[in-house]
């Protein structure tokens, strides 16, 4: 059975070396990599299935064929649906080759995918003038698949109108590009094309959301089309060789440079990207800092003539192959580049050991050896960090642990620019946070009633489904659980369903996103679960989804806190427990969740939400970062804590009317319980207020 363990990893030897990191274990199954008998993987087979539909999008994690996926469901719908033509639009040049000339039917599919050399404009030589051309070209011809940049398509509907691109289909790879601000061309393009209602569009991302507080879809276009969800357990869980993922932090102080070596393995393949010149984790010469590192790992031996390769003696005496892609030179760093393409070296694990690179091998970048993506400075969005770790994340013979490694810089306060820093360890800890829900199996919960009863396919334990609990079940084929809550709120709406079953990470993603939520929660002494589980938490949703009822809403915000506590929880028992018998790492956060589902009484949605979701975060901060340090950044956190505003006491005071109802009473300012003490306070905040105005 595959599972997820979380712990926090430390060499003791040296203890400010620790890193803390989400340890994922897989029970490589294999499933994932063994085709049908049409040569799809799971996730496509999966994707054709609903190849009928006419908005179709995938959301699958890097590395899980969805290029492939997409070609089995174009070729249907050019040859049994009436599409005329299908244009299928990347980010970059770079991706376009993900759309190269595939042999289909020697895996048992009835057709080949073949794109013309001249309709695949990624390799088309000049600017995007030229190219758009090339497009209406392509349009009134009788050839099938067009491949081009996101920004030639815009241009090109920009040129031609979105009448001109009736009867096609359109594929957006990368989804998360696209927008709902209406200063996204691009978004404002497909929202168009989808008003029309004269295309068919597929549309693919292997992240959960975009990097911003922006939508990628309105919530109208977003209903019209139909999901394919593969997550990450599934495609890990279903791997052959890749068992083991690790996503950490480390702190340093001084130059990143200095400290290099103390996260850099030379003995693994490493994706090594160093930090935006701009960044104040950069010494602003960016050459000088990959000469720094190359020089670290050992003696140069001069440069690979064919590939441009550095070749750097390590102490022990092997020869590492090291590709700098940071090289201002273009015709070496294209050289570089077209040698890391190379379809001929693809299965050669011997071709290159370390990649160092500043923008490029990221998004779409295909290196199956990579065992560790070693990233410097915190990356300004959580969707570029998904893609970064994607780079690690593919499955490979003999390779059979990954990780992702994020050096910081430790906040200094005696340093200008601490408040920075303070925000990039907030911003690194939200991101391994939502990584930890990213990497989990599927959350279903359903309300606890007399007519609850066991969901066929699921197990239940040793002790099987009994009526008088609350029980969790399992399944270990599709990678969910089954989750019964006393007290929870079911959506009513076809949406807010939709989005408790697809788009709760997205809620996740805003919440620990929030600067204030993630402060209080880690760093205030006084604080109260509730004010963050249900007041912050309730305010993100409405703000989110603001055209649902106040019951769905409700509902969105149970789910999500369940999801994220019941997440931080099993980790937290899977920690301790790490060294019982009963517990092997890889039905870990399976076990975790059912150790703390059987240690309560019951498990109902007020327990749920009087968890602090920060805790286990503060338990790992507290062991990475050195004391002094950790001292600094609670003292500058506390120091902006402010009063009880009127909005927050309005909140509450909502809050206080469910109770009300709920109790028959009103909070008490003297009760012993906080929540309702708290409740209480904004209610007797908001009487002050009413009079205070009426004494004026």
């Amino acid at each position: 059975m595959g599972g997820i363990l979380m712990e926090t990893q430390s060499e003791s030897s040296q203890p400010r070396q620790a890193i803390p990191s989400v340890s994922v274990t897989y029970a490589t199954t294999g499933r994932d990599q063994a085709p049908n008998e049409m040569g799809m993987r799971a996730m496509q087979e999966r994707a054709y299935e609903k190849r009928g539909e006419q908005y179709l999008l995938i959301k699958s994690p890097p590395a899980s064929g969805k290029s492939r996926a997409l070609m089995f469901i174009a070729l249907d719908k050019l040859q049994n649906q009436g599409v005329e033509q299908a244009i299928v639009v990347v980010p970059e040049k770079s991706i376009g080759s993900s759309f190269n000339d595939e042999p289909l039917s020697k895996f048992g599919f009835w057709a080949d995918w073949v794109v013309q050399p001249h309709w695949n404009l990624c390799n088309a030589p000049g600017g995007d003038d030229g190219k758009v051309g090339a497009v209406g070209k392509f349009l009134s011809s009788a050839d099938k698949v067009l491949v081009c940049t996101h920004a030639s398509f815009r241009f090109a509907v920009d040129k031609f109108g979105i009448e001109a691109f009736d009867g096609r289909l359109i594929a957006v790879d990368e989804f998360h590009h696209v927008s709902a601000n209406p200063e996204n061309k691009l978004g404002a393009h497909l929202g168009a094309l989808v008003a029309r209602d004269k295309v068919h569009v597929v549309a693919m991302t292997g992240s959960y959301f975009r990097g911003d507080a922006a939508a990628v879809l309105s919530p109208e276009d977003e209903a019209k089309f139909d999901t394919v969800t593969y997550t990450y357990y599934e495609q890990l869980n279903g791997y052959k060789y890749l068992k083991t993922l690790d996503i950490g932090y480390f702190f340093y102080s001084g130059s990143y440079a200095d400290d290099i070596l103390k996260v850099l393995d030379p003995n693994e393949k490493t994706i090594l990207h160093i930090p935006n010149v701009n960044s104040r984790e950069s010494t602003k010469d960016k050459h000088r800092e990959v000469e720094h590192i190359i020089d670290a790992l050992g003696d140069w031996q001069g440069a690979d003539p064919v590939t441009g390769f550095q070749l750097v003696k390590t102490p022990e005496g092997r020869v590492l192959r090291i590709a700098d892609l940071v090289d201002d030179e273009a015709a070496k760093r294209d050289r570089v580049s077209a040698a890391l393409k190379d379809p001929a070296q693809k299965n050669n694990r011997n071709h290159v050991d370390i990649i160092i690179a500043l923008g490029m091998a990221k998004e779409g970048f295909d290196w199956i050896w990579c065992e560790h993506a070693l990233t410097v400075g915190y990356r300004a969005s959580l969707t570029e960090i998904v893609q970064i770790i994607g780079r690690a994340t593919r499955d490979a013979v003999g390779k059979t642990t990954a990780r992702f490694t994020n050096l910081i810089a430790e906040p200094d306060a005696s340093a200008e620019n601490v408040t920075e820093a303070v925000n990039d360890t907030l911003k690194a800890i939200a991101a391994s946070l939502l990584m930890e829900q990213v990497l989990a199996p599927r959350f279903n919960f359903t309300p606890k009633s007399p007519k609850s009863g066991p969901v066929e396919g699921f197990d239940y334990g040793e002790d099987g489904y009994d009526p008088t609990k609350t029980n969790v079940g399992f399944n270990e084929t599709s990678g969910q659980f089954q989750i019964e809550i006393k007290g929870l709120v079911e959506p009513k709406s076809k949406e807010a369903k939709r989005i408790c079953q697809e788009d709760l990470n997205e809620v996740i993603t805003a919440f620990v996103q929030d600067k204030t939520t993630i402060e209080r929660g880690l760093f205030d002494e006084e604080l109260v679960p509730e004010e963050l589980t249900q007041v912050r938490m309730g305010k993100i949703v409405a703000a989110k989804f603001p055209e649902l009822a106040a019951e769905d809403q409700e509902a969105i915000r149970q789910h999500a806190v369940a999801a994220l506590n019941l997440t931080q929880k099993a980790k937290e028992i899977a920690v301790t427990s790490k060294d019982d018998s009963q517990a092997s790492g890889n039905t870990a956060l399976i076990d975790g969740v059912r150790k703390f589902a059987m240690d309560v009484r019951e498990l109902d949605i007020d327990l749920i939400d009087r968890i602090n979701p920060f805790g286990e975060a503060y338990a790992i901060l507290a062991k990475s970062m050195s004391e002094e340090s950790l001292k600094q950044v609670a003292v500058i956190i506390s120091a902006k804590k402010v009063q009880l505003s009127p909005e927050e006491a309005r909140d509450l005071a909502r809050r206080a009317v469910k109770f009300q109802q709920e109790r028959g009473r009103l909070p008490s300012i003297l009760s012993p319980d906080p929540w309702e003490k708290k409740m209480a306070e904004g209610v007797a905040y908001l009487v002050r207020m009413k009079q205070e105005a009426a004494n004026v």
